[in-house]
């Protein structure tokens, strides 16, 4: 699960070889954590965020339900900080910085990998070392064995909590150097299941307790991905087109005995095109070249009749376009060097908003980094310059901002220790504010400041293989770190509890450790394969000594959180077992009191899968239960998750 190099079959290798041939070996520093292949399809998941909640460091906001919005934060940093990447371009949303990662399905994915400061590597654009931490979605590449020039794979998905999930992925060898594919998913569901709603005070007491129906959460969607891929002498190139329509229900809090209500609903359309170019032009020299643009048309509608609010139309339209070019430079086998530029160009429309800004920002980052290995030591190093200008159809426009942010990654393997790695980083890094950040109707602040993140990591990895009938190989990652948030932004009431601006305020101190262990063994034709994901935080609010929440844990971080994941094969059969747990925490108040806790969760889960062999062709069935023990509970505070429910999934292929 948490492996750190990508595992090749003798099929797959003989088609990638074409792609990577001319690429150098690659100098890794710091080491991702990676889901891939069938490890994707036998954890339980259904959309990435899912997924991701078996990486250490991460926590999860989760609004309930297959509709719900589902967005990541990487070691309490924010989510505004994390860089979600699809087949090496970032998914942007300059309107609120958040990415949902609900809306991209496993199916078609090949590897998730979860960088924390950057991907160590620097033949990459500006855009990738623009994060404190990242997320990479890397899509499947089609591979065709033998003389076969098609493949299909036909899915369906059904639950108990009334899902419809078709899907289909055709692959086509257009020549022996192009391949094209195209997939398709439709997504229905009501969304309705139970759940008990309950709060208990840490001294035991119990302030109310019920059961109910969630009835706000109904989705349809369908998704379409199209892609073709080539090989040149020494190159390789992509074009990709991504489309996702959906309209589904935004579940309201439970609050006020308002069980059977239901919240706002939201529909939204999201259309990329991007394309990728990269070759080695000369010994010492390569060049890669990537552009995108994106359109996304959102509406959300809120249903909620109310005798004091009036209900509300919002409609926005976000553009945007982006082009990259990144270069690299061998100095020598072991020194590297890579500029790299980017520019991206966003813009903002609505409708329903009184005295709507209608923003536009330019972005321009450069880039310069170099690696470089001696004997056992590894160093890379970069500086991010940004720069930014932006116009506004009314009301003030914030100045132009540059800034410019160093990060330092070392490694060294000792010679006694061949299996131990050591390594350290520290990076500096920050967001622009968001759009609604800046311009949201009463509450946008033109005058923010960025806000800056501290990183500093210090972690070891050890990796073995033993020649043994029953213990195969071990494999541990563990790191410690502090972070620290300077001039957070948040929302604060200005002179008022009835009028909130949006302020640099904020300043949080974060300490914590996360540890990944994974094994496998042999027993008897039994192959086990145990992973173990651990999470301690510290995240302390330090913004002023007056507050009453000073020196408190910042909201939704949990001191300790983890999972373990057991998956064993037997031929034709596959069985996995995992549990996620989330420790006490406290919800948005701030204040640490026995009003505002939230008492731990924890969710058990089991799969089987069946694979049979009909004539030339795979069949496979595979069967989930989700939350065995019927735990109720919630993520997001009075946004209460599925309790037990079961899933069916067929996959043919042709």
């Amino acid at each position: 699960m948490f492996s750190q190099t990508r595992k090749k079959d003798s099929i797959k290798e003989e088609t990638i070889k074409a792609v990577n041939i001319y690429k150098k070996s690659f100098k890794e520093i710091l080491p991702a954590q990676t889901l891939q292949g069938e490890e994707l399809e036998r954890l339980n998941s259904h959309s990435v965020a899912d997924a991701l909640r078996y990486f250490s460091g991460v926590q999860i906001k989760d609004y309930g339900g297959i509709g719900g919005l589902k967005t990541i934060n990487i070691r309490s940093l924010g989510s505004q900080h994390v860089g979600v990447f699809y087949d090496g371009i970032q998914l942007g949303n300059a309107q609120n910085g958040l990415v949902d990662l609900g809306r991209y399905s496993l199916d078609d994915l090949e590897e998730i990998s979860l960088y924390n400061g950057q991907k160590s590597e620097i033949f990459q654009s500006a855009k990738d070392f623009g994060s404190s931490g990242s997320i990479y979605l890397q899509p499947k590449i089609p591979v065709f064995t033998g003389n076969r020039k098609t493949n299909l794979v036909i899915r369906a998905k059904s639950a108990s909590i009334d899902l419809f999930n078709p899907s289909f992925r055709l692959e086509q060898k257009i020549s022996p150097k192009i391949s094209a594919s195209f997939s398709a998913e439709f997504l229905q569901s009501d969304g309705i299941y139970k759940f008990r709603y309950a709060k208990k005070y840490p001294n035991g007491t119990t302030a109310y307790d019920t059961i109910a129906k969630r009835k706000d959460s109904d989705i349809t969607a369908k998704r379409f991905e199209t892609s073709v891929n080539g090989t040149l002498n020494n190159g390789s190139w992509n074009l990709r087109g991504y489309g996702y329509i959906s309209n589904r229900g935004m579940p309201g809090s439970i609050v006020n005995g308002r069980f059977n209500a239901r919240g706002s609903r939201m529909f939204d359309e999201n259309y990329f095109v991007q394309a990728n170019f990269r070759k080695k032009l000369f010994p010492k020299f390569e060049t890669q070249l990537k552009a995108k643009f994106a359109y996304d048309y959102t509406r959300f509608l809120d249903t909620v009749k109310s005798q004091y609010l009036k209900p509300s139309d919002n409609v926005y339209i976000q553009r945007e376009v982006y082009v990259s070019s990144s270069n690299l430079y061998s100095i020598n086998t072991n020194w590297d060097v890579s500029l790299n530029y980017d520019f991206q160009y966003n813009n903002l429309d609505a409708e329903g908003l009184y005295r709507f800004s209608f923003p536009t920002r330019y972005t321009s980052l450069v880039a310069l980094a170099t690696t470089y290995q001696w004997n056992r030591f590894k160093l890379m190093g970069s500086v991010l310059g940004t720069f930014t200008f932006e116009e506004v159809k009314r009301n003030k426009r914030p100045e132009d901002r540059s800034e410019w942010t160093p990060a330092v990654f070392m490694s060294y393997q000792p010679v006694a220790v061949p299996e131990l790695t050591l390594r350290a980083f520290y990076k500096r890094i920050f967001r622009l504010p968001t759009f609604n950040d800046l311009y949201y109707t009463s509450i946008g602040n033109t005058l923010l400041k960025p806000e800056f993140t501290n990183q500093y990591d210090l972690g070891f990895t050890y990796q073995k293989k033993y020649n043994n009938s029953f213990f195969k190989s071990f494999y541990a990652k563990v790191d410690g770190y502090y972070n620290k948030v300077e001039d957070k932004i948040i929302a604060a009431p200005n002179g008022s509890m009835f009028r909130w601006l949006m302020m640099n305020l904020g300043m949080v101190e974060i300490v914590g450790a996360d540890v990944n262990v994974q094994a496998e063994m042999m027993l008897g034709n039994v192959k086990l394969r145990p992973l173990l994901a651990y999470t301690y935080q510290r995240a302390k609010d330090i913004t002023n000594p007056a507050d009453s929440f000073y020196g408190d844990q910042i909201p939704y971080t949990p001191w300790h959180s983890g999972s373990f994941v057991m998956m064993a094969d037997y031929k034709n059969w596959s069985f996995n077992y995992s549990t996620i747990y989330v420790g006490e925490r406290y919800d948005v108040n701030q204040d640490n009191i026995p009003y505002n806790y939230i008492q731990p969760w924890y969710t058990h889960d089991l799969s089987v899968q069946k694979k049979f062999n009909w004539g030339n062709h795979q069949f496979k069935v595979g069967l989930e239960m989700n939350n065995i023990f019927n735990q109720y509970y919630d993520v997001v505070i009075n946004f209460p998750m599925p309790g037990r429910n079961f899933k069916l999934i067929l996959n043919f292929t042709l």
